[in-house]
């Protein structure tokens, strides 16, 4: 799959991670499968025909997903109610993806990304999670420091501008906290 040249995942591999990491917990019908990926995307980041024009059936034809039980017979398309389950190369795209950069600045599909990753970070490794922490924390400094510097553009009293980005500030110190503490109790 083509990614940006930082390694960081493109939209159609956010909505990967969040199928394959949902399949990774254990299998599914194939109608909530669709519902919950959408579900969780649209509310991270609103409708976007971007991000969940992409299909979630193509997973099976890549060898990502395979159907199991009743209707399960190769060639046949899958219906809502077919069983999913994830295969070994899915579980290893999974690993790929729980693993791939943050792209910074935050935009909403780092968000998201970063959503994924705390969601589905207990089904990694003690040591690959101290790993992912670390540059969430690593990336939200890198926020920081833009935030800082573009606020110190816009410091003069009653700058509208200055006051949102300070509150920005505020939420990321308290977001690196955040990552901190956790990394302290691995």
């Amino acid at each position: 799959m083509p990614r940006f040249a930082d390694q960081s995942l493109i939209p159609q591999e956010a909505v990967h991670l969040c199928a394959l990491g949902l399949l990774s917990e254990g299998e599914r019908r194939f109608g909530d499968l669709a519902m919950d990926v959408r579900r969780f995307v649209s509310r991270m980041l609103g409708p976007s025909l971007d991000i969940l024009g992409t299909s979630i059936e193509s997973l099976r034809y890549q060898g990502l997903i395979e159907p199991v039980g009743p209707r399960a017979a190769p060639g046949q398309s899958l219906t809502g109610d077919t069983t999913v389950r994830i295969t070994e190369q899915g579980r290893e795209l999974f690993l790929e993806l729980m693993t791939s950069r943050i792209r910074t600045p935050m935009t909403d599909l780092s968000k998201l990304v970063v959503a994924l990753k705390l969601r589905f970070l207990d089904r990694i490794d003690r040591a690959e999670r101290r790993v992912q922490l670390e540059q969430l924390q690593s990336a939200s400094e890198q926020e920081l420091a833009r935030l800082q510097d573009l606020r110190s553009q816009h410091e003069a009293p009653g700058d509208l501008l200055g006051e949102w980005l300070a509150q920005d500030i505020v939420q990321t110190e308290s977001r690196i906290d955040w990552y901190r503490r956790h990394l302290e109790a691995l």
